[in-house]
Order: C-alpha cells, then structure tokens, then sequence
C-alpha cells in the first residue's frame, strides 16, 4: 500500500519542481536577484518547505504579506533575506527588527512606528520605502514621496533606519502591452532617482512580480519578486500556459474515492437536484467541498479525472464531499479522483479550475484549507498512476 493510501485527500507539493521552476525564473531575471514570494503559506503550498525549497535553488531573497507570516519562518529557523510588506498600526515592529527581517514603509505613520521600535531594540531597521507608482493599493503617493524620503533619510542619519529598498508593484503586468506598464516604470525610475539624490543608497531596487519577470526585463532591476509563477501556474493565461514558459505545476490534489454506486434514471444528485441521472448509471462520491477550499461555484463545472477519465462535478459541491457521474463504470474505492496537477495522468490543471470557477488559479491554490494535509515529493521522477486511475 503506498503512504498516502489511507488519507481521505491530499496536496501533493513536488519540491523538485518548485526548485526547477526557481532555476527557470533565476535564467529569465537578467541577472537580478530572486526573491521567493511565500505569503499565504506559499500560495497554500507550505511556507517552511518551500521556502527552504527555493533558498536551496537560488532565491536569495523570501518574501511575506505579513509580519507574522515572516515571523514563523524565523521562529522555524529559516535564515536568508527577508522583506514583509502589510503593516498595519501596532504592528510587531521590534519583534521583525531583532529577528532581521526587512520591513516595507508606505507612509510617514510607519516610518514613525518603526524609528520607536528600531530604539527601543538598539539597533537600525532595515526599510524598504514602497512607491505607489500606479496600482493605488499600498504605497506612498509620488506628491508625498518627498516628505517621506527627507524623513527616512533623517532616520538613517540618526542610526535608527538602513534603506535597504526602493520599490513598487505593477498593476497590469499580466496583461502585455497595456499602456500602464510604461508609465509605472517612468514614474518609479523617477522616484527612485529622487530618492538617490536625497543620498539613498539603496542596495536593492525591485518592481517586477511574476509576470513582469517573465515578459517585462526592463522591469528587472535588481531583484525581482516571483510568487505564482514559482509553483509552476502562469499568472495570466494570455501570457501563455506554464508550460510555455518552462514550469511545471508543483501542487497536484487528490481524493480517493469513498464509494462508488449504482443508481437508477432520474435520480436526483446533491442538494437542489440541480443535476439529475439521465440513464441508469454510476457515481463515484469524492471526499472533499468547500470546507476543504473547492470552490461551490465550480457546481456542475469543476473537472475532475477518475477512473482514468475526465468527469464533472455531478450537482452541487456540498461543505464535505461531492459526486461525478462515472457513467457506469466502477472504479475501486479507494481509487484516486485527481482535481489538479501536473497533466502527466491527464488530469486537469489549476487553471481548469480557475474557469470552471469564475475565477483565477492563484485563489484556486491558496483556498486549499489546512483540513487537507500536504505531503512532500522531493524527486526527479514525475508520480506514475495510482491503482484504479
């Protein structure tokens, strides 16, 4: 009996692909560092082994939303360059400080917060002052850039700050051509040059996200940061499919079936009865719903391979479980219902589910709930089939 045999469902994390999607995205930076984006527990993949994963293949940076995110990673024992960006008042600023993480500054207020915690832990925080160049999230506005970079600069004259960073985020980097692109990058080449002429000496400058590494070099500066694309899942299906850019889908989700039944013509399937039997036939309950992070609006949509076939979600998908049609055949129980991975069983892929939902790949991977386990694969050697797929 293979080890995960007896689990009701799984994500399997291939750590050996997540390595080679690094070394691909590494070649295509044009010489810029990488930074690993890890926030939401690795896009739902886990934080601490991919993490490690990456450093192992070459990024020299790690990045999280969040400080408590970056925090765990310290308290795991994950050393390296460390940037987290979503702060909010209060936050645990001398906390990040003492255990060497940067931290990303938008505002005067947070500028204000983290020169307090920097003195009160007796030594400089290391800052990354984040532009607003056009995305008009986080980031500071370019008519307060000055007053910001004035006040940063007196910090660091002070000992209480290290600009480390300038950086931005782009807005419509997924879609190639759109005219925002050039703009953000003039607006950011020029808040970075002011920054440089109030004397920051900033050693890393970092604007472009997965998309704009794979598309965008001129956007490469000095770092770039790659989130979606390094778990092998292309940012936006117009750029092109992950295989087009050389990666391979690292988390692959299954389920071993947990019956398989006859029933007759005209039966009613899952709440609503919004799919009912056309024709005596098979069905084949699948032990995972919305609980697990199936997405409910994928009902009736969402792609799943069993038996050695494509099916669909027959009806509803319920909080816990929910069925496909097998059309008369019988698959064990037990047998493996693949929702996604890497294609190489004919299973569908994470950007199935994205349409079959409404929605995009990202949100598809990082719903995934801790209710699944993760299980590890660290080899070469792609997953052959499992008994009965």
């Amino acid at each position: 009996m293979n080890e995960t045999a007896s689990l009701r469902a799984r994500a399997e994390i291939d750590l050996a692909a997540l390595r080679a999607n690094v070394r691909v995205l590494r070649a295509r930076a044009s010489g810029a560092q990488l930074m690993a984006v890890v926030k939401s527990d690795a896009y739902g993949h886990g934080a601490e082994r991919c993490a490690r994963a990456a450093l192992e293949a070459g990024a020299t940076w790690l990045g999280t939303a969040t400080p408590h995110e970056a925090l765990a990673l310290r308290a795991a024992g994950v050393g390296g360059r460390l940037l987290c960006w979503l702060w909010t008042p209060g936050g645990p600023w001398r906390e990040a400080i003492e255990a060497g993480i940067d931290v990303s500054v938008s505002g005067m207020w947070a500028l204000d917060e983290v020169t307090a915690a920097a003195a009160e832990a007796g030594r400089p925080a290391r800052v990354h002052l984040k532009a607003d160049t056009g995305l008009g999230r986080n980031g500071c506005q370019p008519a307060d850039w000055a007053e910001l970079v004035v006040a940063a600069r007196a910090a660091e004259q002070a000992g209480t700050v290290r600009i480390i960073g300038l950086w931005s985020h782009f807005a419509c980097a997924d879609e190639p051509g759109h005219p925002s692109i050039a703009a953000q990058l003039d607006t950011f080449r020029d808040m970075v040059a002011y920054a440089e002429k109030a004397g920051a000496e900033p050693e890393v400058r970092h604007i472009a996200n997965s998309p704009a590494t794979l598309t965008v070099p001129e956007s490469h500066f000095d770092l770039v940061r790659t989130g979606i694309a390094m778990y092998g899942i292309s940012p936006s299906p117009e750029l092109g499919t992950a295989a087009d850019f050389g990666l391979r889908p690292v988390m692959t989700l299954a389920a071993s079936l947990a019956l398989v039944k006859r029933v007759p013509a005209g039966h009613g399937i899952s709440y609503g009865h919004h799919y009912t039997t056309s024709a005596e036939t098979t069905l084949g309950l699948v032990p995972l719903g919305y609980a697990d992070g199936i997405p409910r609006h994928a009902s009736g949509r969402g792609p799943v391979l069993a038996g050695g076939v494509r099916r669909t979600v027959a009806g509803r998908v319920a909080m816990d479980q929910f069925v496909v049609d097998l059309h008369g055949d019988e698959p064990a129980v037990g047998s493996d219902a693949v929702l996604f991975g890497a294609g190489d069983r004919g299973e569908p892929s994470v950007e199935d589910w994205a349409q079959a939902a409404g929605t995009i790949a990202y949100e598809i991977v990082t719903r995934i709930s801790a209710r699944v386990p993760r299980v590890y694969r660290d080899d070469e050697t792609p997953p052959g089939p499992s008994a009965g797929s």
